[in-house]
């Protein structure tokens, strides 16, 4: 497959370098490596398992799995047949777990045998281990490339602000921007040797893997996110690049205080999908040595829409103003910021909506098309719901969200998810949820509440508990007579969060 004339998809990026560097090592997790020719063998064994219980290209296969060298593989497969791989979170409930799976319908799930127990009643399951080769021992590792490779390579899931499943559709196309990314703003080359930390349900686990993986160098998949664990792999395979949420970061500079590692190989480290506070990224300069870039995207943009790059960093200089900026949008997107009320362009310095136009942008959500015609406009933005500003030279400045998600940890926490949870409670009129600072999640959630009776606070978080993934659930509630209304009788969140120290 000539290198110029391919057509991205996930399984072609395989079957490229399965072509150009079939010896060169593609993953490793830290026990083991497996090159571009092995890769292929083992993909094309599961996509020939995957045909042979009925997939075909557009069916949903679901992946419910801890990273690993085997989840990253599967995922390839499913894009060798033409299917659709469905992340999903282990740490759901088992309420949000039914729901979710209730919505894509996957016509196969595979899972981690840490998982398995979870899965309700009435899915088709398969539990793979690491013992790969035996599972799939009976099929042949023939590459299904007659199938048609699908348009819809992702179907990732995040509950939004309707507090119900949505489903992300990213397609090829989407995806095929991230090499490109890789190259000119991550800068990496083949030689590089990536370190993935992400979930691979996310699309900063996937997609941030495909901008090294799509330029034929060696990824490195972090089974955890254990700061000594990351320190490890960094020694083990010299690792040049990798991109780190703000709080892996601050565990990453915690730990190393009390166990100095080599971290002479960094190159550079991204970070972005929360913001990361001053004090934290000027050590993390001073300690790890090496080139820092400030990224901003999301699912549904398929990753990232603007960088800010390693000379944008200037801590103590001039343009030290620029640390609180997330960049300018890359040359193939358009960002601006526009009146969410007079839906027109607003002046620069002057605070709105962010809108982006770009390949990258989803398709729409899955079997939503009146959520997905709020968000995306007829000429093709998508309306991201954040708050920010533009300055004159085009560096994209963060105010707040609009939409009022709370990043925890790095996992995104809607409001409206918990809020109707709580709202369940029989001794609850009504909740509010709000995120608070945190001094190790950067943010927690926290619950203002009327209730009709009295009610421990205790009570009700094991309530919500019981019903959500435990980073989703308050970890303190308040209770009030009321909450403060503007003139329309809508409740002012931004008043909660000044009275409650956000």
């Amino acid at each position: 497959m000539a290198a110029l004339t391919w057509k991205f998809s996930l399984a072609n990026v395989v079957r490229r370098f399965r072509e150009e560097t079939p010896n060169a090592p593609a993953l490793s997790d830290g026990t083991h490596t497996i090159t571009f020719s092995q890769l292929d063998v083992q993909t094309s064994k599961i996509a020939q398992f995957l045909i042979s219980h009925g997939v075909t290209p557009g069916s949903r296969v679901a992946i419910m799995a801890r990273n690993s060298t085997i989840h990253f593989a599967t995922l390839l497969a499913i894009s060798k047949v033409g299917a659709v791989a469905v992340g999903i979170n282990f740490r759901l409930s088992s309420f949000e777990l039914t729901a979710l799976l209730d919505d894509a319908d996957p016509a196969l799930m595979f899972v981690d045998p840490e998982s398995a127990p979870l899965v309700p009643e009435g899915f088709t399951t398969f539990v793979f281990t690491d013992a790969l080769e035996a599972q799939f021992e009976e099929f042949e590792a023939e590459d299904p490339e007659g199938l048609h490779p699908g348009d819809i390579a992702l179907q990732l899931y995040s509950s939004g602000t309707t507090g119900l499943p949505k489903g992300t559709l990213i397609t090829n196309q989407n995806l095929s921007w991230t090499p490109k990314m890789g190259r000119e703003f991550y800068r990496m080359s083949s030689d590089s040797v990536n370190l993935l930390t992400s979930p691979l349900f996310h699309i900063g686990g996937i997609g941030y893997g495909m901008t090294a993986f799509g330029n034929g160098a060696h990824t490195i998949i972090a089974p955890n996110m254990e700061p000594s664990t990351l320190l490890g792999l960094i020694e083990q395979y010299r690792i040049t690049n990798a991109f780190w949420v703000p709080t892996v970061i601050r565990f990453i500079l915690n730990d190393y205080k009390k166990h100095p590692a080599d971290l002479s190989s960094l190159k550079l480290v991204a970070y972005g999908a929360a913001p990361i506070d001053d004090a934290t990224l000027l050590e993390a300069i001073d300690v790890l040595s090496c080139e820092f870039l400030g990224v901003y995207g999301m699912t549904e943009t398929a990753g990232s829409v603007t960088a800010l790059d390693p000379e944008d960093h200037d801590p103590g200089g001039p343009r030290s103003h620029l640390l609180r900026s997330v960049g300018k949008a890359l040359p193939w997107h358009r960002v601006l910021v526009f009146n969410p009320e007079t839906l027109e362009p607003c002046e620069t310095d002057e605070i709105g909506e962010i809108w982006i136009q770009s390949d990258q942008n989803m398709v729409g959500y899955w079997q939503q098309p009146d959520l997905t015609a709020e968000v995306i406009t007829q000429d093709g933005w998508f309306r991201t719901g954040d708050a920010g500003w533009l300055d004159p030279h085009g560096f994209l400045f963060m105010h707040d969200r609009i939409k009022d998600m709370i990043i925890s940890g790095g996992e995104n926490v809607y409001p409206a998810e918990v809020e109707r949870v709580l709202n369940t409670h029989p001794q609850v009129s009504q909740a509010i949820v709000i995120g608070v600072p945190h001094e190790r999640w950067g943010e927690t959630v926290k619950a203002v509440v009327i209730a009709t009776e009295p009610i421990e606070e205790s009570d009700l978080i094991a309530y919500a508990r019981e019903r959500l993934a435990h980073y989703k659930c308050p970890t303190s509630v308040v209770f009030v007579d009321s909450f403060p209304l503007n003139a329309a009788g809508k409740i002012l969140k931004r008043e909660l969060r000044i009275q409650y120290g956000a």
